[in-house]
């Protein structure tokens, strides 16, 4: 059964009507009690509405979207909608019973999708379909505070409960909120669960999270490339939450990660032309992981040149035009592999040369020099 439309506990409406009098309002008498209890970043976006020049007073209003101008905006995110479509459809499942709905979001706060709207003739029902229409725009400039404005603002999930809503007007939504990271890392947008008059579930800032997540791999899978490299650290089990994903290009360049490859390999993606290569990243030739993806389950324990070790399971990738080994003129010289592997060596006695040639049977100036020579090369420090 449909959980009962309630309103918000007496001791919660009145610690958020407490904040908003301090912040809002500029009364100094509720600050012992009301500023704590919302969160700085609620705080943060009811300031940049009243320096805007807004009043919580004012309506709000959701204007009409022509059929061309929700056919345009479709169509200019069509791959996030592709990608973000099932895990909505999953979303929607999950959340029938609760009178909440998912929103997807372009990076302007502009709606892209919408999940089930809940049925019905009544006032919530209404304001439900008053957001949940291609082509609104439900950024902070357009409706004050919310979950999509200050996710994208904040660019990390929210979660915001009627009164936190800066105009009176939004304050029978409560909503959940995560950003959207492309697979170079910038923000593409949001996804946003809402209800209207509902019990209070700060859980949902969870599943938005673990959803967009989930929408990011996606997207990251749908990346072209050669090689995408599964990513686990060493005796960790695997889940679509924890899974750092990384393209790689027949060269050897990197081309797209997830979230969890950037935080553990601890490298944002470079937005110019002169991209992040393999090399930079993992202390072993690029042609080991081709071999290692021709035996299809195989994976390797791979040390990075941090001196820690990822577990690294190479997939050729569904989006790969070709079916073998990188082209030829990027398979690795002889002196590369001897290089890497005099790098790994040090990387492994945790930069003790002379333990490293005592391991390799060489002497420590040929470990210099072999590794000066290789920096001279252009290889990673």
């Amino acid at each position: 059964m449909p959980v009962s439309i309630v309103s918000p506990s007496p001791e919660r409406s009145l610690a958020i009507a407490q904040a908003r009098r301090e912040v809002i309002e500029g009364e100094s008498a509720a600050r012992a009690r009301g500023a704590a209890c919302v969160d700085s970043w609620i705080t943060r976006s009811w300031q940049r509405c009243i320096e805007a020049g807004r009043r919580p007073q004012q309506r709000v209003s959701f204007d009409p979207v022509s059929r061309s101008a929700s056919r345009d905006v479709a169509e200019r995110n069509r791959a996030l909608v592709s990608a973000a479509r099932p895990v909505i459809e999953r979303l929607s499942r999950a959340i029938a019973d609760t009178r909440y709905f998912a929103v997807l979001t372009d990076a302007d706060g502009i709606v892209i999708d919408v999940g089930n709207l809940p049925d019905g003739a009544d006032a919530a029902s209404r304001y439900a379909r008053d957001i949940g229409r291609v082509g609104v725009d439900l950024s902070e400039r357009a409706i004050g505070t919310s979950a999509i404005g200050t996710a994208l603002a904040e660019q990390e999930s929210v979660w915001l409960h009627r009164g936190e809503h800066f105009f009176d007007d939004t304050g029978v939504y409560s909503c959940a909120g995560a950003p959207l990271f492309g697979p170079r890392g910038d923000c593409i947008g949001m996804l946003d669960l809402t209800g209207v008059q509902v019990v209070e579930r700060p859980e949902l800032r969870h599943l938005a999270t673990l959803s967009a997540r989930s929408i990011e791999n996606m997207l990251v899978m749908r990346e072209p490339c050669e090689l995408l490299l599964h990513l686990a650290w060493p005796g960790s089990t695997n889940s679509e939450a924890t899974e750092g994903l990384l393209c790689i290009d027949a060269t050897g360049s990197v081309t797209g990660a997830n979230a969890s490859a950037r935080q553990m390999l601890h490298q944002p993606l470079p937005r110019s032309e002169h991209a992040l290569h393999f090399n930079d990243l993992f202390a072993l030739p690029l042609h080991m992981m081709f071999d290692a993806a021709r035996r299809a389950d195989a994976v390797l324990e791979v040390p990075l040149w941090s001196g820690l070790r990822v577990q690294v399971r190479p997939q050729r990738s569904s989006t790969s035009g070709t079916a073998g080994a990188p082209a030829s003129d990027t398979r690795p010289r002889l002196r590369d592999v001897e290089t890497a592997l005099i790098r790994k060596a040090v990387a492994d006695a945790r930069g003790n040369v002379a333990e490293a040639a005592r391991a390799l049977g060489i002497s420590r100036a040929t470990v210099y020099r072999k590794l000066w020579r290789g920096r001279s090369a252009g290889a990673p420090d």
